[in-house]
């Protein structure tokens, strides 16, 4: 993972046969001289470099994440006045197409930045769409520390990048909040002062926009992405009912859909995709807000829920704790157990735990608050780290379980005044 690359051509992807010639265009010595930065190094790392960098420039490094401006394009290169319809001229726009398929997402600002048809390209998200049936998908992790910054994570480059601050107004600040990646887009759900709103940032145009409304307003649901699709369940209305109806957003149309109630209104709880269904896990519902231990499937092809016994990891009288820490990689189910910091898997044949081994021991937390627990493709990643006088470190580790127990993998480790508030990881 951390060995060396060309910026423009990752090793992580399968050639094709027309490799040979994007990479004899070298697009990766175009040099970038008006516009936006796709990739601006941040003085905190004291990294002082002003050209685009390379993966080893990076691996300790910070960025901020930017697209060029629409109107740079009435500052172009003469190469503009070309047939940039075709993308690479010398191999024509298909060929082209296919190459940047298997680029690494990273280098997509620079690509932008050649000229008005590659950043039409990579802001339509015509490139995504046509990367999932090739099975090309690279899982970024984004995660907030603090109220109004979020920052995302490159697993396989190991670069932290930071996002535009976000602008709410303060009654959004101090709420509740949740997120979300589905598609292209980050979702953070939260309160202003009548009314639910939702922030959505898209990494085709690396802003955010408020505004999207659910048929349903709702915050301390449980949710879950599969591809441009993603299912929120449960939770608290305004009035601060439990709530037993479930939706799904469709990230490519922005449409929200109504689907069947859930057999139990609950709230603070988790959920997975797991075998292309949906699963609700634990949380708590009832008339005395009890914890739950069951869970709820969602076949999507029949629209039913079907209630699974025993299914929440989280143990009886734990209120106060955090939901369910799970996660689902090559549909196996995973738990952390932050009071014993054990990793558990589910046995879905006998519908019980089992532990197969223990958590970083460096991933502290305050009742399971702080402390992310997410798939990242073929990988289970944990994003805490230790605090002490309002000073710590977040550490971001790796485990691949068909590599066999548990064995943690440092990733990342940088400076945090605070736990993790939220996360979320997006595969695209």
């Amino acid at each position: 993972m951390l060995e060396d690359r060309s910026c423009l051509v990752p090793r992580d992807f399968p050639r094709e046969s027309n490799w040979a010639a994007c990479m004899n265009y070298s697009l990766d010595r175009i040099e970038v001289q008006r516009g936006k930065r796709p990739l601006e190094n941040n003085p905190e790392n004291e990294v002082s470099q002003r050209k685009l960098p390379k993966r080893s420039d990076s691996l300790n490094g910070e960025v901020a994440l930017s697209l060029p401006d629409d109107h740079a394009g009435n500052h172009r290169h003469a190469a503009d006045n070309s047939d940039s319809s075709s993308l690479i001229p010398a191999i024509g726009r298909d060929n082209s197409i296919s190459c940047l398929i298997h680029c690494s997402r990273s280098d997509y600002g620079a690509i932008a930045s050649l000229n008005t048809s590659f950043r039409s390209l990579i802001r339509s998200g015509e490139l995504y769409r046509l990367r999932r049936p090739y099975g090309v998908v690279e899982h970024w992790v984004y995660f907030s520390c603090q109220l109004l910054e979020w920052e995302a994570f490159d697993p396989s480059r190991c670069r932290w990048m930071h996002l535009p601050s976000m602008n709410p107004n303060e009654c959004f600040v101090f709420s509740d909040k949740e997120s979300l990646a589905v598609g292209t887009e980050l979702l953070v759900f939260g309160k202003e002062i009548l009314s639910h709103v939702i922030y959505r940032y898209s990494i085709l145009t690396n802003t955010w926009s408020s505004g999207m409304q659910m048929n349903a307003p709702r915050c301390l649901f449980g949710s879950a992405s599969l591809g441009e699709i993603a299912i929120l369940a449960g939770g608290c209305d305004s009035q601060g009912n439990i709530l037993s109806s479930a939706e799904l957003y469709n990230s490519e149309s922005g449409t929200w859909n109504t689907l069947p109630s859930m057999n139990k209104p609950r709230k603070m709880c988790s959920a997975v995709f797991m075998d292309r269904k949906f699963y609700v896990i634990g949380g708590i519902g009832g008339t005395e807000s009890k914890l739950l231990t069951c869970g709820e499937e969602y076949n999507l092809e029949t629209g039913e829920w079907t209630e699974i016994p025993n299914m929440s990891p989280v143990r009886a009288g734990a209120a106060g704790e955090a939901p369910p820490l799970v996660a689902v990689v090559n549909n196996d189910l995973y738990a952390a157990d932050y009071a014993d910091m054990e990793v558990r898997k589910y046995d879905k044949q006998n519908k019980v735990w089992d532990t197969i081994g223990r958590l970083p021991e460096r991933a502290a937390s305050m009742n399971g608050w702080g402390l992310a627990f997410r798939a990242c493709g073929d990988k289970l990643i944990v994003i805490g780290g230790p605090r002490a006088m309002g000073e710590g470190h977040i550490e971001v580790n790796s485990w691949v379980p068909s590599e066999g127990p548990p064995q943690w993998n440092l990733l990342g480790r940088k400076r945090s005044g605070s736990f993790v508030y939220n996360c979320a990881v997006m595969g695209c």
